[in-house]
């Protein structure tokens, strides 16, 4: 039996509800007695593949463009949001988020992967776009977060600058459209269960304990089914 039962979750990182769905995950796990025995695997996901950077640009103006709305139906929409982003222990300053291309981010924390530093990288690109107002596009911004969290810029410069990891977060996108994902953020319990959207605290309880339990029963014997004419040891052929 593997050591922990994988949670995988694929987010975009200019999201509302991925950030809130990660909150409400990790509450579901701080009180989930076998919370060492889960693994979380972030995957990357692209809300708007084309999207140029613009830093200056307003979101409500922006919004309101992308989604064929008013600004001030888009002003209530953030306004909304963020008021669950509270509710949820999260901070949301919208009026200062610089609309970013978040292919470069994803990049990162395919990076941050190979030194088990996803989680933290999530938390701190995420934090980065909707409270601090950050530009999660820009090399140098990326390159001090990585190193706020402990990774080698060193390493990590030279990496952005090139394409790598550029596959890895195509391949996530590719594999989300084969599995059905339609929105972020998602949630693949070992590869058995899936929870769509930032669902409540106690859907996240139930799913991880019935996923839980299927895990730590499940058998890694083999059955054999309609045994035929074989040969073998003792056998005459």
């Amino acid at each position: 039996m593997k050591d922990k039962m994988v949670i995988e979750i694929w987010s975009d990182l200019i999201c509302p509800f991925c950030y809130i769905g990660k909150r409400k995950l990790e509450a579901a796990l701080n009180k989930f007695p076998q919370r060492e025995k889960i693994k979380l695997i972030w995957k990357s996901y692209q809300l708007i593949p084309d999207l140029d950077t613009r830093p200056g640009r307003n979101l409500n103006e922006f919004m309101a463009a992308h989604k064929g709305m008013s600004i001030a139906q888009a002003r209530a929409m953030n306004t909304h949001v963020s008021d669950i982003a509270k509710q949820n222990g999260l901070n949301y300053d919208l009026d200062h988020a610089i609309i970013a291309n978040t292919f470069n981010a994803h990049r990162l924390l395919h990076f941050a992967k190979a030194y088990d530093k996803q989680d933290e990288a999530e938390e701190i690109l995420f934090k980065s776009y909707f409270t601090d107002g950050k530009n999660i596009d820009d090399h140098l911004t990326l390159i001090q977060l990585g190193a706020e969290i402990g990774l080698d810029a060193s390493k990590l410069k030279p990496a952005l600058e090139s394409d790598a990891y550029a596959n890895e977060v195509r391949q996530d996108i590719e594999e989300a459209h084969q599995i059905g994902v339609r929105g972020v953020p998602y949630f693949l319990v070992d590869r058995k269960q899936a929870i769509s959207g930032a669902q409540p605290e106690e859907v996240f309880d139930q799913v991880l304990s019935k996923a839980f339990e299927d895990w730590t029963t499940r058998t890694e014997t083999i059955t054999i089914v309609n045994e035929g004419p074989s040969c073998g040891p003792d056998s005459e052929c």
